[in-house]
């Protein structure tokens, strides 16, 4: 007989509460241990996951318990077993300590399973708000935005779809980044019209890349946006924490304007290295601006001068604790904790959070005159909206002042955002709405490089997204960009090796087995899916390889190890093994006594095939649902729980399928010149001579559409603008002109002058003859 009491003298602190050991006897020799754990009224345990199997015993006292985001009240002689790598917490609701006894042991079969369970763990059926860090619209996206958050976020929220989840992107233009008022400048126009303009191209470039966005706020053109970011920053001010302090700043020596952000660069006061006003893209620490070394004005050649600002500020080293405690919560790479720590050790760390500026939200209060909140302020709110939008479009009642605990977040976010993602934008919400626990998944990536510098527009060394995606290229390059894309260190985009890999890889290898397969088929079974006969141990084998495969994927597109690099190195893993497989089996294809096993063969094949459709849906979804259809399939809707053989008699239309097409007949060289346009002058000529251009009646219908008009509408004559066209609308006019016909027109195009029979004409000239003939009589 073994006897424990428990002594509140033993106890000692371990993940933020009371703990102390005790001793099982026997029991320690099957690998079970025991503590007991004693929480005080109004305290809370650090959200924590382990690997082993815990039991709780709750002897005295009672409380709220959360799992995974879901809280569940607690009391004496509650019972309760956590699996391995479960979030848990829990907090004492009551008067009294709570008590319990803590059992818990290993189980290393148990742990795998759990660790193998990439379906709904840690997030299971709450609302998934998966966002793409806003793009700046001072410019438009080229292939280094497009390979980072923008295309993680879509395959995230596609692989989520596949398993059941309600999940949605969301994302938008961050309007009031003072990088618009610098690209305003360049180009002769108010930032209000440069936002409008590049917000509208950022998101026709999503469209081309086939990135689904559910939710797009364009801050500056919401009416009802300000007022409710003023209300934020009212909560803020309310805190106490967030208020007007005295403090140095940089003025440009010539005008005497206030500079941050674009008007000032330096070098980092923390690395040395050079960089902006307001963070260092090297180290990723924050700056205040004055403590640059050696700061140099954008808008002149003289050195700046320091004075004194009164600006709102937020004192960030109170909230270091806070901001520690969210990082447990969620996955948080282990970079930016490094990053959180180092900042921690900062005696001071006072953020501002207005700016003297004339673009932007001025606040409510006015202790400050001139001012404007902060862009970054500005967009932790922005998340906040962009839920309820996405719940008022689906009726729910989700309100951005009312966040709930049961919301789970994901972000994908560049790694120069790793201070104000995971560290600013909590403990923002932390002053806002101290009792809401943002439960948030950071998913960080590096720079990529263009034959191994940074991308550059002012040195025209870049790649835009419109110049190289069209429907033919946009699964290669997002496959590519999938293999290659920055993920924990910097990665490079050569313009000569992604042709190769295409050609060797894509066209060569999956397009060349397919077709190959697609032949045999043909040739042996009148193009029907042969039914599975003789099993060799070969063919079980490779039925197993594929299921390591599936597994592989799987883990590469979940939560907890969403990887796109290692998820292209496992579809391309199918492809290597099947036609590994394929060369083995083919020598006894013809032989008569082997007819059973070679049937198998081919069904196996088949059944990879289906396994490559379904599993690149989330990366490739034009690929997938292409061979799917060629399989006899359906585009993929659901995510696969082990490898299926596609159904015997099923008609396979495989031999003659273009899946790729060849690089070098798509995009013209980055290098050259601007960007191209489709040819102006001669359709434009021949409309105002009356000449109609055969696409105009198809054209007409898809603006009628877009508009809402009468089928009978006259149009012709008439600009989309003058009709009633708006930006959104032309946005999604323009991607369907894409879609169809393969032409690529400017935003400009569509929201300017031209009529609609100028904009027929136009399109006609600049694509296949074929193209033009097939839609001449096509209604849309």
């Amino acid at each position: 007989m073994k006897i424990s009491n428990y002594s509140a003298a033993e106890l000692q602190t371990s993940y933020g509460i009371d703990v102390t050991s005790l001793d099982t006897g026997a029991a320690a020799r099957l690998g079970v241990a025991a503590a007991w754990v004693s929480v005080e009224p109004g305290a809370r345990s650090d959200a924590h996951q382990h690997d082993e199997t815990e039991t709780w015993v709750i002897v005295s006292g009672s409380g709220d318990l959360t799992v995974d985001a879901e809280r569940h009240p607690v009391h004496a002689s509650t019972v309760v077993q956590f699996e391995p790598f479960e979030t848990h917490s829990v907090e004492n609701t009551g008067d009294t300590d709570l008590l319990l006894l803590s059992l818990y042991w290993r189980d290393a079969e148990r742990a795998v399973r759990a660790a193998r369970d990439t379906g709904h763990r840690r997030f299971g059926s709450r609302p998934l708000f998966v966002f793409s860090s806003a793009p700046t619209p001072n410019g438009d996206l080229h292939l280094g935005h497009l390979s980072g958050p923008f295309f993680g976020a879509d395959v995230f929220v596609r692989y989520q779809r596949m398993n059941g989840a309600d999940a949605w992107h969301i994302t938008g233009s961050d309007d009031y980044q003072n990088y618009v008022v610098a690209a305003a400048g360049r180009e002769g126009r108010e930032p209000a019209e440069t936002a409008a303009h590049y917000s509208a191209e950022i998101l026709a470039t999503l469209r081309l890349m086939d990135i689904d966005v559910h939710q797009y706020t364009a801050t500056s053109q919401d009416d009802a946006y300000p007022d409710a970011l003023r209300a934020f920053f009212s909560r803020l001010t309310a805190s106490g924490a967030v208020a007007p302090r005295a403090g140095a700043a940089l003025f440009d020596a010539v005008s005497g304007e206030y500079l941050y952000e674009s008007g000032v660069t330096g070098r980092c006061p923390t690395c040395g290295e050079d960089c902006g006003g307001n963070v260092c893209e090297v180290c990723l620490e924050p700056n205040v601006c004055t403590d640059l070394i050696d700061p140099r004005s954008t808008a002149s050649d003289a050195p700046p001068r320091e004075g004194t600002a009164t600006r709102y500020t937020l004192p960030l080293h109170r909230l270091a604790k806070d901001i520690t405690a969210h990082q447990r919560l969620g996955r948080v790479p282990a970079p930016v904790k490094e990053l959180a720590e180092r900042l921690s050790r900062r005696e001071h760390l006072d953020i501002p959070v207005t700016h003297s500026a004339t673009w932007g939200v001025q606040p409510a209060e006015t202790a400050v005159e001139g001012q404007v909140i902060w862009s970054w302020l500005d967009y932790a709110f922005s998340i906040l909206y962009g839920i309820e939008a996405v719940g008022r479009d689906l009726g729910r009642s989700w309100k951005a002042n009312e966040p709930e605990q049961d919301w789970k977040i994901v972000h994908f976010l560049g790694s120069d955002g790793s201070f104000f993602h995971p560290m600013f934008v909590p403990a923002l919400y932390r002053l806002a709405h101290p009792d809401w626990t943002p439960d948030i998944d950071y998913n960080i990536n590096e720079f990529y490089l263009l034959d191994d510098s940074k991308f550059s527009t002012s040195r025209r060394h870049v790649i835009w997204g419109k110049d190289i995606l069209s429907p033919r290229t946009v699964d290669a390059i997002r496959f590519y960009l999938a293999l290659t894309r920055p993920e924990g260190r910097r990665t490079n985009f050569e313009r000569g090796a992604y042709e190769t890999y295409i050609r060797q890889t894509l066209i060569g290898t999956w397009q060349g087995w397919l077709n190959g397969l697609g032949d045999r088929i043909e040739k042996r079974y009148g193009s029907t899916a042969p039914d599975a006969g003789t099993w060799t141990p070969e063919h079980a084998a490779f039925v197993a390889r594929l299921e390591t495969r599936l597994s592989a994927v799987t883990g590469s597109l979940g939560q907890d190890g969403f990887s796109l690099n290692h998820a292209a190195e496992a579809l391309n893993g199918i492809v290597e093994d099947v036609t590994a497989f394929a060369r083995l089996q083919a020598p006894a294809a013809d032989v008569e006594s082997c007819k059973d096993e070679a049937r198998t063969a081919i069904a196996l094949e088949l059944a990879a095939a289906r396994l490559l459709a379904t599993c690149a849906a989330p990366v490739m979804p034009r690929f997938a649902a292409r061979l799917a259809a060629a399989l006899g399939g359906p585009p993929p809707a659901e995510w696969p729980s082990t490898v299926n053989l596609v159904p015997a008699g099923t008609a396979v239309d495989l031999a003659r399928q273009e899946f790729f097409a060849d690089p070098g007949d798509q995009a013209p060289d980055p290098d050259s010149a601007p960007r191209p346009g489709l040819e102006r002058a001669a359709p434009e000529a021949a409309a105002s001579k009356g000449e109609a251009s055969p696409l105009l009646p198809w054209l007409s219908n898809l603006v009628r559409q877009a508009l809402r008009l009468p089928a009978d509408e006259p149009v012709r004559d008439t600009s989309p603008v003058q009709l009633g066209m708006e930006s959104l609308q032309a946005i999604a006019l323009q991607y369907q002109i894409t879609e169809h016909v393969g032409a690529d027109v400017p935003i400009e195009d569509l929201l300017g002058a031209k009529t609609v029979a100028d904009l027929a004409a136009l399109i006609a000239d600049g694509v296949d003859p074929d193209v033009v003939a097939a839609h001449q009589e096509v209604t849309a």
